[in-house]
């Protein structure tokens, strides 16, 4: 069994003894010592709220490490989660709620790439979700990629192999028109060139 290499962080030394206590004997996991999260493919981050300080230390870790992250928190309401999400957490758990059984669940779940939230939280988190498409961002003709319908209309024909004119006469645009769309995609998204924004938006699922 590959077993998942995990490091620990917490707010106070009292929840981090707990919770590694509950991880240490799992022959899952493979705990490390504290600070030594550049090697962990999972960080477990224990709080007693998602204040700024919290996500000021999430922010840090996924700055500085490769790994993913999942957070216990003690209390969590629906903004927090969202603070959260937007930190790159993808598991979250109660600390109520965070047995032995439980916590390695959700490790499992973060290590694969997948996402584990409480499922009363999860429905309000969509819920906002689907607020912010269409009070937000539908309004300015975005969507969660960043990208208006026109952006990726432009991005798609570059995919296909037409060039400036060519997409400028499809779309009725001038070629100024679609060299401006493109290199303020490629500023925006800090790309490199065309063929990095097609990179980008087949990685995105946009194309």
């Amino acid at each position: 069994m590959d077993r998942i290499v995990v490091s620990l962080r917490a707010d106070d030394p009292i929840s981090r003894a707990g919770v590694a206590s509950q991880l240490r004997p799992r022959p899952e996991i493979r705990l490390q010592e504290e600070g030594e999260e550049t090697a962990a493919a999972v960080v477990v981050v224990v709080v007693e709220t998602i204040d700024e300080e919290s996500l000021r230390i999430l922010r840090h870790i996924r700055r500085t490490t490769a790994a993913r992250l999942a957070l216990i928190a003690t209390r969590i309401d629906d903004q927090q989660v969202v603070g959260a999400a937007e930190c790159g957490v993808a598991g979250i758990l109660r600390r109520s709620e965070a047995t032995p059984e439980r916590l390695v669940q959700v490790i499992n779940a973060v290590a694969r790439g997948e996402g584990s939230v409480p499922a009363d939280l999860l429905g309000r988190l969509l819920e906002q979700v689907g607020q912010l498409q269409s009070q937000v961002l539908a309004p300015r003709g975005l969507n969660f990629s960043g990208l208006t319908d026109r952006e990726i209309e432009v991005v798609r024909l570059v995919a296909e192999g037409y060039d400036t004119g060519d997409i400028a006469a499809k779309l009725a645009y001038s070629e100024r028109t679609i060299k401006n769309i493109l290199h303020e995609l490629v500023t925006r998204l800090h790309l490199r060139n065309r063929s990095h924004v097609v990179a980008y938006a087949l990685r995105q699922g946009l194309i």
